[in-house]
Formats: C-alpha cells, sequence, structure tokens
C-alpha cells in the first residue's frame, strides 16, 4: 500500500541522522509522505515517529508544519533538530518578539525545513495569511488522540485543524500517537479527514519496559526502596492530588533524594524550572499530578511509579510510556489499593453523557484486568489496543516471578450466587456482609438475613472477598453497573456457576499484608558503571551546559553506550555508530574520541 522511501530519504536519515537503515514502520510511512500520501501513524513511543516526518521534511520542496500541542515539547525537537543541523523553529508565546520576527522572515523566505506551532496559533487569522504565502511540504499533527473526544486527553482546539489542513490542497497531512484504541483511532482519521485505508498501526508494546504491580502498604518506604533499587536514575513518580505531590516530594528530599513537585498548584514559573532541572540534570526524580508528562522528551528515565491507578488503560500506558524511551531497560511499577477503584467509580458518576461514561467504563475495566492478572500483564494491557501477545513476555513481575495462587473456584460460585439472589444490583461491601453473616441493619432491612447462602463464607476474611470480586470483574465474571457500580453477572459467570471454569487468586491479594517476594527486574545496561561510559557523560554535561540544552540533545545515553561498545578510534568509525550525524560528528566527534583517550 505504501512506496518505498527514496534514495533522498535514505541518505537524509544517515547522513543527517546517522541511522544505517529505516526501523519497522519508519520506511513505510516514509515512503508514503515523500510520495505526497496521507498517513495516520500509531506507534509506540521510542519507535521514532518523529523521523517518520523530519525526513520527508528535508526531502520535499518546501517547509514541514508540525502542530504539537505543549511549548516544552517543541522547543525540545526544535533544539534536538538543530543540534543536527536541521533549519527548524518554533513560533510560540514564549519566544521573544525579535525572535518570532526572525522566524516568520526565514518561513517567508523559504528558509526552514520544519516549523513547530500550537493549534491556537494555528487558527489565527494572521498565521493563516502568513500560511497562504507559504510553500507547505506537509503536516504533521502530533500527539493527534488530541483530537478525539474519545482519547484520554482530548483538547477541544484540536478540532480547529482540519479546516486548515483542508485550506492546503495537494499537501500530504499525517497524524502521529503512541496511545489510541479502535474508537479513538476512527475518530482521528474522522477529524483529519485521513482515509482510514491509510493508517499504519505498528503495534504497542514496550519490551524495555518491565511492567510490576505491588499493594501500596506504606507508600513512602516502597518509593524510597524502589528509588534505591535504581540509583542516580531519573524517575517520574505520579500521584493523585497535589497535596500528595507535597507531601512525598518534600519527604524524597529530606531525605536526601533530589526529588521536584510538579502540579497546577505551582506557579508557571516554578513548574518551568524544575521541568527545566528534571530534563537536564541526571538522576533527577519528578514527583507530579498528570499535569506532567505530555511531550516529554527525556530519553533516559529508568523509573515510573504510579503511586496509585490512573483514570483509564490509555492514560496509564501513555504515562508508564515515559519510561525507556531510548530503549535500554525501565520499569514501571504501580502501587495499588481498593480506594482506588472507588475513587475512579466516583469519577465515573461525574461523566453526564452515556456513550462516553460507557466507554471510559470499559476503560477502567481494562485497567483492572491488568492489576488484577495472575499471568503475564502484557496480556490484557496490549489485547485493549488489538494486539495478540504472545502468553508469556518474561518482563513482567508474573512471568518473572509467578505468584502462588489460590483455588478459589468455590467462594467465586458462592459470591456468584449471592450476586443473583440480591438481584444483581448491590455492592461488595453488602454482599460481604450478606456472605459472613453481618447482619448489618441493610441486611435485614431487604430480608437478606433469611436468604440459604447468609453466612456462608463466614471462613474468609473481608479482604479476601474484595479480591475474589476484583478477580471476577477482570475476568468478566462479574460486570459493574456504570450508572450505581452494583454488581451483576457477566458472560463468564456461567461457566464457573456449572464447574467448568476454574477460578485462582494471588496470595498476595488475599492477604495484602504479607511481604510479597522480592521481583526480579532489568537493570540499566551493564556498561554503565565503566568509566569510560562516565568520562563520555560527564563531557556531555559540560557540552550541554556550555550550549544551554538537555544532555540528550547532544546525545542520548543509547548512543553514548554504542561509542563505549564501539570503542571508535578516529572520526571515521565514529560515523559507523547509529545516532552520530555528520553535524555533531564535526560539531562533538573529536572531543568525545579525546575522552576515550584516542
Amino acid at each position: 500500500m505504501f512506496p518505498p522511501p527514496p534514495p533522498a530519504a535514505r541518505d537524509c536519515l544517515t547522513r543527517i541522522f546517522g541511522f544505517a537503515d529505516f526501523r519497522p514502520s519508519q520506511g513505510a510511512i516514509v515512503g508514503a509522505l515523500c510520495a505526497g500520501q496521507d498517513v495516520a501513524a500509531i506507534m509506540p513511543t521510542g519507535a521514532g515517529k518523529s523521523l517518520c516526518y523530519q525526513i520527508p521534511a528535508l526531502v520535499r520542496p518546501g517547509t514541514a508544519l508540525v502542530i504539537s500541542p505543549l511549548i516544552a515539547l517543541m522547543q525540545d525537537q526544535v533544539r534536538a533538530l538543530t543540534g543536527f543541523g536541521v533549519r527548524a523553529a518554533s513560533l510560540t508565546s514564549a519566544d521573544p518578539a525579535d525572535a518570532q520576527a526572525r522566524t516568520r522572515a526565514a518561513l517567508e523566505r523559504g528558509a526552514l525545513d520544519l516549523l513547530y506551532v500550537s493549534p491556537e496559533r494555528l487558527a489565527t487569522p494572521a498565521f493563516q495569511s502568513l500560511l497562504a504565502t507559504t510553500r507547505i511540504a506537509l503536516v504533521a499533527v502530533d500527539e493527534a488522540h488530541c483530537v478525539s473526544e474519545w482519547g484520554h486527553d482530548f483538547r477541544p482546539e484540536y478540532r480547529l485543524i482540519r479546516g486548515v489542513l483542508d485550506s492546503l490542497p495537494n499537501v500530504p497531512r499525517i497524524a502521529l500517537t503512541a496511545t489510541a484504541d479502535a474508537n479513538t483511532r476512527a475518530d482521528i482519521c474522522a477529524n483529519l479527514g485521513i482515509d482510514p485505508a491509510n493508517m499504519l498501526v505498528a503495534g504497542f508494546d514496550r519490551p524495555n519496559i518491565t511492567y510490576r504491580v505491588e499493594p501500596r502498604r506504606n507508600p513512602r518506604a516502597q518509593i524510597t526502596a524502589l528509588l534505591q533499587k535504581h540509583p542516580q536514575a531519573s524517575a517520574i513518580i505520579y500521584c493523585r492530588s497535589r497535596a500528595q505531590v507535597d507531601q512525598i516530594a518534600d519527604a524524597l528530599a529530606a531525605a536526601g533524594f533530589p526529588a521536584l513537585p510538579y502540579h497546577a498548584g505551582l506557579d508557571a514559573p516554578t513548574r518551568s524550572a524544575n521541568q527545566a532541572r528534571w530534563a537536564a540534570e541526571p538522576g533527577q526524580i519528578m514527583v507530579a499530578t498528570v499535569a506532567f508528562g505530555m511531550g516529554v522528551d527525556k530519553p533516559d528515565v529508568r523509573l515510573v511509579i504510579h503511586l496509585g491507578l490512573p483514570k483509564s488503560i490509555e492514560g496509564y500506558y501513555q504515562e508508564t510510556g515515559r519510561a525507556g524511551r531510548d530503549g535500554d531497560p525501565a520499569t514501571a511499577v504501580t502501587l495499588h489499593g481498593s480506594s482506588d477503584i472507588s475513587r475512579n467509580r466516583q469519577w465515573l458518576d461525574e461523566i453526564e453523557d452515556p456513550a462516553r461514561r460507557a466507554i471510559e467504563a470499559e476503560r477502567l475495566a481494562a485497567l483492572l484486568r491488568f492489576v488484577e492478572a495472575t499471568g503475564c500483564r502484557r496480556v490484557p494491557l496490549l489485547a485493549h489496543f488489538g494486539d495478540s501477545p504472545a502468553p508469556s513476555c518474561r518482563a513482567c513481575d508474573n512471568c518473572l516471578s509467578p505468584p502462588r495462587l489460590s483455588d478459589l473456584t468455590e467462594p467465586a460460585r458462592k459470591l456468584l450466587s449471592a450476586v443473583y439472589r440480591t438481584g444483581q444490583r448491590f455492592g461488595i461491601a453488602h454482599l460481604t456482609d450478606v456472605l459472613r453473616g453481618q447482619a448489618t441493619p441493610r441486611v435485614n432491612d431487604l430480608g437478606h438475613d433469611r436468604l440459604p447462602l447468609f453466612g456462608i463464607g463466614a471462613d474468609l476474611p473481608k479482604t479476601a472477598w474484595a479480591a475474589l470480586a476484583r478477580t471476577l470483574e477482570a475476568e468478566e465474571a462479574l460486570l459493574r453497573d456504570a450508572d450505581h457500580h452494583g454488581l451483576r453477572l457477566g458472560p463468564a459467570a456461567r461457566a464457573i456457576l456449572k464447574g467448568e471454569r476454574s477460578v485462582r487468586v494471588a496470595d498476595s491479594a488475599l492477604a495484602p499484608r504479607a511481604k510479597r517476594e522480592r521481583r526480579r527486574d532489568r537493570g540499566t545496561p551493564a556498561d554503565s558503571s565503566d568509566p569510560r561510559f562516565e568520562r563520555l557523560r560527564a563531557l556531555r554535561r559540560e557540552l550541554a551546559v556550555a550550549a544551554g540544552v538537555p544532555p540528550y540533545v547532544i546525545f542520548h545515553d543509547s548512543v553514548l553506550h554504542a561509542i563505549v561498545a564501539a570503542n571508535p578510534r578516529n572520526l571515521a568509525d565514529l560515523a559507523t555508530i547509529p545516532g552520530v550525524g555528520e553535524a555533531k560528528r564535526e560539531r562533538y566527534g573529536a572531543a568525545f574520541l579525546a575522552a576515550l583517550g584516542r
């Protein structure tokens, strides 16, 4: 369907960006855009989405227009591109008036390869007048899930983009995102005018990320232990509230960790300063609400911790995807408690549109299936996005160290019977009272103390019944009413009630206070402690400070690892290392060779 990339695109890939060949899916997208075709690209973080439009921007005549939601993201992209010798600029409210004037002048005389703007600026009459006199090579819509009302981060201003796209005839358009389920993908195509036949879904798996889920017991102690297992690692800790962000950040800072807070309650200069410091300095820890993250381009985040469940599996995937963007091993840990589900159910109650509420309820159910999984966690995670992963990934806690399981088939049948006998409209708290024989006023008033099953589950504690209910929800034997959250029988209930299907629950969920086995997870690359690697990092830091850019703009950690492994003797050897393009080799090559003792 898509033509191969032309020779000029391959030349740009090697000469400017320093890569020998395209990654899977990149070549098809680059070929399509170079040929003038529209594309919707759904690619996992770290798969090289940006190159898919940056290279066609260098091949096609004119200036590529890139629409992006965040100023920080645009600035990161522009810094990275200018580091490769590409003529790139942005027009944002953060740019001084004289810089904006220079950018407009460069655009008018055709001296820009790429221009980054926000959807709000795109919609202004002044900018559209500027576009009318400019030759546009292509239009790229980054973070395209923002255009969809079904997306987890819908932004109404993204709906303004379509009119501008349609005013540019014969200009190819590309929509890019890492996070989009079937509903969101269809909405992206419809709202940006892209034929669904031109959609390329490259998969959602991030094989370098190890996923772990743990009951939340002592959050500060658990976070401290995780940070100690990943010393000097850049990290993000997501919290559910501003107050929690401040508490955790203060506690970590008092314990000697380089922790910074980020949430909407902080003034803009403080947020900007904290983000800049986190991006520029290695080993920094950002403690944040979900206000932090979209467009984060820091490649060497080794650890992402969720102190509670996000609202949906899309949000979880997007936030954990900020780990390991450079392809090196990273870890995503979720610390969850029973209150998380109640909080998310309350959030569902606040959604007035029934169709939207039903979709969000399914997304929350998908997240629950991930959290309660007793097998490979990638299976429910990737299945939600339409992928069909192998039954074992060898990169999640359950695969690395399978949990001990208890057979709770008979209690499951009792719980399902209780759901049915009480009218399929009560939550687990009331059902537990009935099963454990607790004659509460509500149980007595409803006459549930006279049911034959009253008291037949007194041998199990409340925590076990709650864990069993979560497992049955995850297996779709129980469904939760989107309006009142009462439990009802699901499609898998019949097989359990008839004895055709067993139910097993992890012992750690049944006894949340028990000490869980230590999990093995992937560490940092073996050469991180190599003295040559440390010398290269120190040099990179000096160059970054002198240039006023984050260190990864000079070279990613993955490039430094490759340099250490290759041990180049001269500039010609350095040219063979992925990520060392022509401009960077000329600018930094001699200094890095000297740091190696060459």
